[in-house]
This record gives structure tokens, sequence and C-alpha cells, in this order.
């Protein structure tokens, strides 16, 4: 059965199938302290499914194995530097599209062959990475991704908790060595040691996951980026193995590609729903969307800009408008 859902994994698109068992994650104790110490910042969902995250048996009871799959998402070297970055893995359409389907398909597998299941590409209480650690995906690194030898950073993970006991695969050595070039090319040192990382101060969180007001002493460190961050994995060298992904959904669409930053600013909510329909950059929504890009534009903007960022700052939405007032401040103060 396992050589026959392997098979079906990678016949339907995953780049890798590995099973570890369903039993408490080795890193529970760390992920409690991390916890702890508020270094989740306003992620809430984070403590209150704690418990479930750190026993599998409260997720599926009777779950004997959890099978790990990896996505590639790697479009190749970067293009050229455009006036605002967004992270790779939103060039493309929303991730869960792509992969859901497979992971029902796997699931109906499982099911013909006497399994219960529960299926999740990082929506539900798992601790996704601790188990491809444990299933030897790969090791965690320094920056706390998880590391693959061909794949290097570029993957999404995903898991299957089955009741169905399925042979583990054997977890991988650590192979980070003495290198700390992602901690190196933290912006914000946000990775505050080897395998610890403060979501507080780590630019993916600002610009995705703060529903608020970007802090003052963060904006500067943003520098051009208006959607996430791939600092610490680019700088991985594990990514020298990496091959493009032959998944053409995960391709740059025209909304990432070719629009300029200061367009964005005359969009209402049905343009920006529109030209982001099936991206992960819809999760933000348009207000989220606009304060980023209004922090970029304050630190690399020019007096061209100061037009839209004008318009901007009468935008009824106050999170845009204290944005782009911020903004027409810096680039006022630097011409």
């Amino acid at each position: 059965m396992k050589t026959a859902l392997v098979e079906r994994a990678l016949a339907l698109g995953f780049a890798q199938c590995r099973v570890a068992p369903a039993k408490p994650p080795r890193y529970g104790e760390a992920f409690r302290l991390w916890l702890a110490n508020g270094s989740h910042g306003t992620m809430e969902w984070l403590q209150r499914g704690k418990e479930k995250r750190l026993n599998p048996e409260l997720v599926l009871p009777g779950a004997k194995s959890v099978v790990v799959l990896t996505t590639n998402y790697f479009q190749g070297p970067e293009r050229p530097a455009r006036r605002g970055r967004i992270a790779r893995y939103a060039w493309g359409v929303d991730y869960h599209d792509v992969i859901q389907p497979r992971l029902e398909s796997l699931d109906a597998f499982l099911s013909a062959n006497g399994g219960k299941q529960k299926i999740y590409t990082d929506t539900g209480p798992v601790l996704e990475r601790d188990f491809g650690s444990e299933a030897g995906i790969g090791w965690s690194g320094k920056s706390t991704m998880l590391l693959n030898r061909e794949l290097g950073t570029w993957f999404f993970l995903s898991v299957i908790l089955t009741t169905l006991e399925i042979e583990p695969d054997p977890p991988q050595r650590n192979r980070c060595g003495s290198c700390t070039r992602c901690i190196d090319a933290c912006p914000t040192n946000a990775i505050t040691a080897p395998h610890r990382l403060d979501a507080r101060k780590c630019i993916s969180y600002q610009t995705i996951e703060n529903k608020g007001p970007i802090p003052l002493e963060m904006r500067a460190l943003i520098g051009n980026r208006i959607y996430g961050c791939d600092d610490c994995l680019d700088a991985c060298p594990w990514n020298r193995f990496a091959e493009a992904s032959r998944e053409m959904a995960f391709s740059a669409r025209p909304p990432t590609e070719s629009a300029d930053l200061r367009d964005y600013l005359s969009w209402n909510d049905d343009q920006f729903r529109t030209a982001f329909r099936g991206s992960p950059i819809k999760r933000i929504k348009r207000r989220g969307f606009l304060r980023n890009v209004c922090v970029v534009l304050g630190n690399i903007g020019t007096s061209d800009d100061l037009p839209a960022l004008e318009t901007a700052a009468a935008d009824p939405e106050p999170l845009i408008a204290e944005h782009a007032a911020w903004a027409i401040t810096q680039i006022r103060n630097r011409t």
C-alpha cells in the first residue's frame, strides 16, 4: 500500500511523499516556549490550537501515521528587481487551490484501504515542519525553515493524518553545519538565534499577518517588499540544487509581474478582488495591500509618486491614509 501511495502522490504532482509516526512532535516544548514569549505576535489561532498541535490524537483520534508531501514552487532565478518585491510563493495562483484536490485524491485512496484521514496544507492545527523533519523530508534549518536536499527551501508542505499504520521513513541528519547565511541575511534580525524566529520582527509577518499599522521602526526595514520576504530563503546554499517547478500555476501573473506600484493606489475593492482573484495576495485585502504599497513607496518612491500618494492619503480607509501620509513625508524629506 505504501508503494502505491507514493506512486499515486508523485503521479498527482507532488515532489515527494514520506511518512512519519503520529506521535507528539519532537520540538513541542520549544513551541510552548515560543508561544509563552509572545513570539507569535497576533496569530492567536496558534495559541488556541496549541494542544492539538502538540498531540495528533486530538486532531484525529486513532491517528497512527502522518503522510508528508512536498510541492515544488520554484520558478527559477528571480526576475530583474521591480519597484516592489513579492515573495515567490505568491507569484501565481493560491497554492491551496492547486494542492487541495490532490490531497483529496490521496484521502480517497487511503479511505479505500480502510483509513480515516484529516488533510491539511497549513490550514489545520498541525506542526507540519516537525512531521516533515521526522519523515525525512528534510531537516530544520537555522531560519526555522525545513530544508530539502533536492528542493532547497522552495516547497509547500502538506500532511495527511491517517488511522492506517504505514511504515515510517527515517529522518535525515542536519546538514547546516556552521553556516549562518540565513541569519546574516535577515534584514530585521527576526532570526534571534539558530532555530528561533520572532514573528513580530519578520517582514512576512508584518506585511501579511499583521492586520493593523506597521510599526514605525519596521517601515524603513521593509525596503521594497510589498508581500512577504524571501531573504533568508534566497541566502540558503542548498538552493543551488533547486530545479524549477513544472507547475505552471505558480508562474507569475500580470498583477504581480507588470503593474507599477503607484497604479495600485487607484484601485477600489472590486478592482483589487478582480486582479488578485485566485491569488494568495487576496487574503490581506485591499487595505493591507495598499498599506504595504505605501510603505514601499515611502522607502523608494520619488516625487513622481506624490500625486498618487496624496490621493491615497484621503482614502476613507484609515490604515491606507495613515501610511500614505507617512510615505509622503518620507519622499519629501529625501527630495
